[in-house]
């Protein structure tokens, strides 16, 4: 199982079984999950975060292909407000969502921080690439502010139907170098 990991505003907990309660009250909104992977059911089944969490999320975590965590703030550490992951893999490396109420507010730049850390620092990946819709700007935005490329694109199976992506990467050499001149 992965640590927790903190950030300024942001508890970064391990997924758990008991996670999936409240995720399923978030997650089915059409402005989250429109530009995720296509493999996301839509509409969303009502177990649809329980089957997701106890039989792919939480195998894979045990296999160590795969590190979930749920985001929450520090100063409400009961509340999930999103999540993020990162997968062991040759283009599809990291993922994440955020609830509505908590979307603009700089939380998923935290936590990208955080995960890309543990990525190279502690499991010692050499290069991370993660996925984009081109209409997704906000998730673009994020890969931007924290050093990442664009590699190739692609035409991608989404929720909201077939869409032109990106691959955005970034290597570990790259994250050092940036993590080095962004530190407060």
């Amino acid at each position: 199982m992965p640590p927790t990991l903190e950030t300024e505003r942001l508890l970064l907990r391990p997924l758990e079984l008991s996670d999936a309660e409240q995720v399923q009250i978030l997650f089915p909104d059409w402005e989250v999950v429109k530009y995720l992977n296509a493999i996301v059911p839509w509409p969303y089944p009502s177990d649809g975060a329980l089957t997701y969490f106890r039989d792919r999320a939480l195998p894979a975590m045990a296999r160590g292909d795969e590190w979930h965590w749920t985001l929450r703030l520090r100063e409400n550490p009961g509340q999930i407000i999103g999540a993020i992951g990162l997968i062991r893999g040759s283009t599809d490396n990291r993922g994440f969502w955020l609830a509505t109420p908590w979307q603009r507010q700089g939380l998923m730049t935290e936590a990208v921080i955080a995960v890309n850390d543990y990525w190279f620092d502690v499991l010692g990946f050499p290069v991370l690439r993660a996925p984009k819709a081109v209409a997704n700007v906000p998730s673009r935005r994020i890969s931007e502010k924290t050093g990442m490329r664009i590699v190739g694109t692609e035409e991608r199976n989404l929720v909201s139907g077939r869409l032109s992506s990106e691959i955005w990467e970034i290597t570990a050499e790259e994250w050092r170098a940036f993590r080095k001149n962004n530190r407060a």
